[in-house]
């Protein structure tokens, strides 16, 4: 793409173009992202890299996702003045 284009690229989108990005599917099953530009002679549509986060590991999912909260026991139990608990589990619904 010629310097003179790639300038009236980035002055058509001057704070991006992720919003104007497209997924454009290719018939073996790749893909690519894209964003159309036009002039009054041709539209273009402009492949655009794009780098995908596939570096999390099952360590950091674990710390995400983990069941585990902190002082859930004491606040489970707060609410109850009479001190009469009555244990639900989740499958328990109060209608």
């Amino acid at each position: 793409m010629s310097a003179e284009l790639q300038e009236a690229v980035r002055e058509k989108y001057p704070l991006g173009f992720t919003d104007a990005m497209m997924r454009v599917d290719k018939p073996n099953g790749d893909f690519f992202y894209a964003v159309p530009f036009d002039t009054d002679e041709v539209a273009y549509l402009v492949k655009i890299d794009v780098k995908i986060d596939n570096g999390a590991t099952e360590e950091d999912d674990k710390d995400y996702y983990d069941d585990e909260i902190k002082g859930a026991d004491e606040l489970q139990g707060a609410g109850d003045d009479d001190g009469d608990s009555v244990e639900q589990s989740d499958d328990d619904v109060d209608i």
